[in-house]
């Protein structure tokens, strides 16, 4: 019996510990800029030739996974880009940052009974942090400045649309998914590739915020590429982010 129960913790101290050691690929990461200010974020890199370069992919949780965990962020959608086959098939660098709880990715003010959502003029702090994390990572990887991808997941999308309206030349490609933004921006994005996802049953955010942002896009003379998912509600990421299509669309963008 003594035997037995020697035999039972053994294995459960390995379990454990080699299960922690394999949570994640990706590395934890903090971002401190020259005010002083931080941003955690988990970093995926992998075994990469020094002489070549890499796209980067920008991923932005959803306001459930905001906090100082650093963990919370990975739970939906960014570990679709860390698979094997996804790996093996667009090596890149991935970024997963997180968002403290008292912050959001954008900032937006209603602005009719329509729920039309107009953008603040400056950036959110986390926001401001994110691209000076960009920033960085470029000066520093071998990372393709034409090849700097950003999606996100319900504030999250709208965080994608936040980004790429204020940063309209830094990003080759925009795959919002369940998320709202101004649609006044349409013009000043026109150029980027961008696939929308939403879930046309989502009660969380009305699948409208969406088609108003394809519809002001082809206003504006882009192409968009959307997909409404019938009979889905607000976790249209996870057929978003399983889709091989997306994953192969993306990484063909080029600025």
């Amino acid at each position: 019996m003594k035997c037995f129960k020697i035999l039972f913790i053994l294995l459960s101290y390995l379990i454990v510990t080699n299960g922690n050691s394999q949570v994640s690929p990706f590395h934890y990461r903090k971002y401190t800029n020259e005010k002083g200010d931080t941003l955690l974020y988990r970093f995926l890199e992998s075994d990469y030739n020094p002489s070549r370069q890499y796209p980067l992919v920008v991923f932005l949780h959803g306001s459930g996974e905001r906090g100082n965990d650093n963990q919370a962020q990975l739970k939906w959608g960014v570990m679709n880009f860390a698979t094997d086959q996804n790996m093996k098939l667009h090596p890149a660098y991935v970024i997963a940052p997180q968002c403290p709880a008292d912050n959001e990715w954008a900032q937006f003010r209603e602005v009719d009974d329509d729920a039309a959502l107009s953008m603040y003029p400056e950036p959110s702090k986390p926001m401001k942090l994110l691209i000076g994390l960009i920033e960085e990572l470029v000066k520093n990887l071998p990372i393709d400045k034409d090849r700097i991808y950003i999606t996100g997941l319900s504030s999250g999308g709208a965080g994608t649309y936040d980004a790429i309206a204020r940063y309209p030349h830094l990003f080759a490609a925009a795959v919002p998914v369940c998320g709202e933004g101004d649609v006044s921006i349409a013009t000043s994005i026109k150029h980027i590739p961008i696939w929308i996802f939403h879930g046309a049953e989502d009660p969380a955010v009305d699948a409208h915020q969406s088609f108003s942002m394809v519809e002001a896009l082809i206003k504006a003379g882009a192409h968009p590429g959307y997909t409404l998912y019938p009979e889905t509600g607000h976790f249209s990421w996870l057929a978003a982010y399983s889709d091989h299509m997306m994953m192969e669309w993306l990484f063909r963008q080029r600025r």
